[in-house]
Formats: structure tokens, sequence, C-alpha cells
């Protein structure tokens, strides 16, 4: 314990294990309490401004351009979005089943490489271990069964992309009205060698963050841990889904505070707010105003917000989740990877009965109806819930472009956890790296991806300050 004798500003730059680049600015008092968190974004990339003038068909190959992580989340939100566009109201049934299985594949793929690659070194090592140790060459030579069948379940989810969409990374499959391939005998017969490991080895991940958990329930429940509103898409019954459904929006207490939102209705319930010292939005549910209508989106509250999910050994698993509640959400922050990894099991077992369905050797592939001016989509990336908004023009350009990203929503959530943990480990401590590694957890436990988010509302002028010696602004010039 030490006694500071004037302020400091702490700023761990950049976050490290995450995707994208961010960083995080603490303030102290003289007597070292926390003053002030900021958790910051400090890449713009705004693709809602690189789509205008793109003509509508080009727009899902465009667009996902935004993340190599998530790229099929973008591909096919953005697809959805113009299949209202060219008026697919309903694909063929092969056309969506093959869309859900380039989904699964990509959900499983992006919630394997987050937890076993980025955020399993915390909780295996402990958050205090020599960073060194604390990464996963680190588990690769402490636990390489873990990390080989962790490489092996990636390869699976991303061949499965790459069967469906063309590539492993910005593929095409994904088209207005439909796909532009179906799934092959061959293709279909080589993963049905390897999909009973992946439910196997889906289990053993769960399990093995489970007995983690459980082992300090005290400390690691509570850890950077608050309450908060939740928001996802759910079918009509209220089922689990990651490719399709309405928004659904909980409170702290799992009382429904809007539900079958359709996509094009979404901006009479949803907002987006600006803050001066990021270049990512702040989104909130607009009955509860910007103060309290802040929310979580991603695993956990897609797991909290469903009322059952469609798959047997997944909806056991979210039955034992949901006891941590007590008949309420639950709002632990680490449980994002409990969820997370009920997840990776759920597109396991979706993987495996699409891959048994006959309908993914089907020829129709695509339809249309009568052309539209505007389009809205939804669907839940690894990360959260996208929004995708469009306007095309009679020339077939797009003429706006909106987009609400998973990360974006989870912005002041995560600038929370950030203030909480500095407030129960840093407070009045000679700050190490370890414990500057606590606020990294609790950011990595939301699963960022920054470079996605980044899409700025309002100005950005361009700002120089001039700061001497002693920190104080002798000059300030901006232009825009």
């Amino acid at each position: 314990m030490i006694t500071a004798s004037k302020k400091r500003k702490i700023v761990i730059n950049p976050v490290t294990r995450v995707e994208g680049h961010g960083k995080v600015t603490i303030h102290l008092d003289e007597a070292g309490r926390i003053e002030q968190t900021r958790f910051h974004i400090v890449e713009f990339r705004g693709f809602e401004r690189f789509v205008l003038g793109r003509l509508y068909w080009e727009v899902p190959v465009i667009i996902q351009r935004l993340c190599g992580i998530c790229p099929i989340s973008h591909l096919l939100c953005a697809a959805k979005a113009m299949d209202v566009i060219v008026g697919a109201d309903k694909l063929t049934v092969t056309g969506e089943k093959m869309r859900r299985l380039m989904h699964y594949g990509q959900v499983f793929q992006s919630h394997v490489l987050h937890f076993f690659h980025l955020s399993s070194p915390d909780l295996l090592f402990g958050f205090n271990a020599p960073v060194a140790k604390r990464n996963i060459i680190g588990v690769i030579m402490e636990y390489p069964e873990i990390a080989t069948k962790a490489v092996l379940m990636r390869k699976f989810g991303q061949e499965i992309i790459k069967a469906t969409a063309g590539k492993k990374i910005h593929g095409n499959g994904a088209i207005p009205g439909g796909i532009n391939k179906n799934l092959s005998i061959p293709e279909r017969d080589e993963f049905l060698k390897k999909i009973d490991d992946m439910v196997e080895w889906s289990v053993e991940g769960l399990n093995l963050f489970k007995d983690i958990y459980r082992k300090d329930m005290e400390k690691l429940s509570s850890f950077g841990s608050f309450e908060s509103n939740f928001v996802s898409i759910v079918r009509k019954d209220g089922a689990f889904d990651l490719y399709d459904g309405n928004l659904r929006a909980k409170d702290a207490d799992g009382k429904i505070i809007f539900d079958q939102v359709k996509p094009n209705e979404y901006l009479d319930y949803i907002r987006e707010g600006v803050r001066s010292w990021s270049y990512m939005k702040f989104p909130f549910i607009l009955s509860l105003g910007q103060e309290k209508g802040w929310y979580r989106v991603g695993p956990l509250a897609r797991i909290n917000n469903c009322d059952y999910m469609d798959s047997p050994m997944a909806e056991k698993e979210r039955r034992e989740f949901m006891e941590l509640g007590g008949g309420r959400p639950v709002h632990s922050t680490l449980a994002y990877h409990w969820s997370r990894l009920i997840e990776v099991l759920y597109s396991a077992e979706k993987m495996k009965e699409l891959l048994n369905d006959p309908d993914l050797q089907g020829n129709d592939l695509v339809t249309t109806g009568k052309r539209r001016s505007e389009a809205v989509a939804f669907l839940e990336a690894p990360r959260g819930t996208l929004f995708h908004h469009y306007k095309i023009d009679d020339n077939d350009q797009v003429e706006m472009a909106n987009l609400i990203v998973s990360t974006t929503s989870n912005n002041e959530p995560m600038n929370r956890a950030v203030k909480k943990v500095a407030e129960d480990y840093l407070a009045g401590q000679e700050i190490t790296e370890g414990l500057l590694n606590h606020v990294e957890v609790a950011i990595r436990a939301y699963d960022p991806c920054w470079s996605c988010e980044t899409l700025a509302l309002g100005q950005m002028p361009l700002v120089v300050s001039l700061i001497d010696a002693e920190g104080r602004e002798i000059s300030k010039r901006i232009k825009g």
C-alpha cells in the first residue's frame, strides 16, 4: 500500500490480446483514489462512408473488409439487407441453410480463437502471472493437448467457411437473394469425419472454464461486474438464434423492455450517442435515455435473453448457467466466457445437424422479387448484435449506410468494467504490470473488435496541442 503525494495518470497503450487498437487512461487523485477512467478507441476507419456510391451488390463483399476476424458476420448481415433490396423475402431452403452453416462455422472459429488463444492464458496461469508466460505460447508449452485441440477446432470452423463462402477470409458465398454455391458431397463427407470430435472438444472446453470459475467463484463472479440491460435477437417463439430473429431487450431484473422489434423499426428503440474522447459511438435504448439506457450484447446477453436453445446439449448447459442468476439474468463479466463456450457447443451441434441435411446439396440457390430502396438487417455476430441499414438510389448505388456494430454496443459496459476493476484493484496500490493486466482481463471478456467499431458520427477535426515540459498546454490549433 502506498500514499500518493500528487495526482497520477496511468496509460495502458495498447490493450493487448484483442482485435484492433485501443488504450485506457486512469487518473488517480492525491490520495491514490480513482478519479477518472476512460477506454479510448484510437483508430478510425469509416466504412459507412466508403460504401457510398457503390453498387448495392458490391456491398456485402466491401463491408466485410471492416474486419479479418469476423468478416462472415458482416458479409451475411449486408447480404440479408440486400435480400430486402432485391425483394427476396424468403430465401430458398438451400440458400438459408448454407448461410446458417457458414455462420455457425464463423461463430465457432471466432469464439475458439478468443477463448483459447487470447483469454485462456489469464485463466490458466493467473492474472498476475509473468507476462512472458501469460500468452498462447505459454499455453502450448504447458497445456499442449488443450492448445492442439484449440488449433484444430479453429481450423475446422475456417474450413466450413471456405466451403460455404469460397475463402476462409473475405469470401463471397452470400449474394443478394441467396448464395452462389452448395455443399458438395466430398466436402460434406470430409466434415462429417471430424464433427463428433468438434462436439466432444466443445464440451471439454466448456468444462475447463466451469472448473476454473467455480474454484474461485467469489472473485471471478464479481470481477469487473455490474448490473445492466441486455439486447439480442430471438426467434418469434423466444428461442436462441444467431442468424435471424427480432430484437429483444431485458432489464437488470430480467423484465422485458421491448420484444420482437423488427429490423425496420430499430430507430424507434435504439439510438447512438457520441463523446469527444472516442471514435466509437455509445448506443442506448431510446425509452430509457442515454444515462440509463446503455446495454450489453454478445454471448452473455443472448443466453440471458432467450427462452431456450434448440440443440439438446447446449440447452442443458444454458439451464445450468442460468442457475447462477438465481432467477435473474447473470451479470458477471467473466461469465461472458461461460456463455461464449455454450455458443461454441451450440454451433458444433447445429453444424452436425446441417451436415447431415441433404438440402445442402440442393441446386435452387437464389431468389428475387420486387425491388426496394431501403433495407435494415439484424444478425448476431460472435461479439453481439449487428445492425446494417442501407438506402439505395435509382441508379443502384448506396446513398446512405449506418452500422451499429457489436462492440459499439458494449462500449459503455467496457468503460464501466474498466472503472470497476480500477476501483477494486488499483486504488491506493503500487501499480504493477499484473494489476494493469486485471483491467485488460475485464476488457477481453467482451472479445472486443475495435476495427469494426470505429464509425464516427459528426465532425472529426484535426486538433494539435503544444505541451511544455510541465504538461501545460501552450497553444492549440484546430482544423475542420
